[in-house]
């Protein structure tokens, strides 16, 4: 979701800065441009910056609250329900998924644990931590999993090809 309207900040929220991940707060009547509202979040121009808005704070937008699916009740393997909340995780700048991005290596489910091999699109970008930590907190409202690893790595380096024809149809690179 593009947009170009100016939209005033209706209350204080929070957000984090893209593309270092520091959280910061945008006040109440500030002007934002958003620019994004996907995986269960928001993009905004302000200031200058790009930020991130979780869904949550959508209200504060004057866009809706954008709550995340109880993917516990979908049905299929564990797996099957990573891979569906891995797809519900968006790098802030662009407008595709994690998942196929190409952005996730290896997803192993052993019992109750999971472990998650990931890249970024680039090594220095500051969200990386922010989007490993949202992988987390998404997998951990699994009620079958007790434990979680998510690595982040660089090796093999991510480059296009790793995306889906999916992503790269919406990335007009198809």
């Amino acid at each position: 979701m593009l947009t170009k309207d100016t939209t005033e900040i209706l209350r204080d929220c929070d957000a984090l800065l893209v593309p270092t991940g520091i959280k910061i707060s945008i006040q109440k009547g500030s002007l934002v441009q958003i620019t994004q509202a996907l995986g269960g979040a928001y993009t905004v121009y302000v200031n200058g910056n790009l930020a991130r808005v979780a869904g949550i704070d959508g209200d504060a937008l004057g866009m809706v609250i954008m709550a995340e699916p109880d993917v516990s009740k979908m049905e299929g393997t564990t797996e099957q329900k990573i891979w569906a909340l891995l797809a519900s995780c968006f790098d802030p700048e662009i407008p595709v998924n994690i998942a196929d991005l190409g952005l996730v290596y290896e997803c192993r489910v052993t019992g109750c644990d999971v472990n998650i091999r990931m890249t970024l699109t680039a090594p220095g970008c500051g969200m990386g931590p922010v989007l490993v930590a949202e992988v987390e907190e998404k997998i951990r409202r699994l009620p079958e999993v007790t434990d979680i690893k998510v690595e982040l790595v660089f090796d093999p380096p991510w480059d296009r090809g790793m995306m889906s024809d999916a992503a790269k149809l919406q990335l007009g690179l198809m």
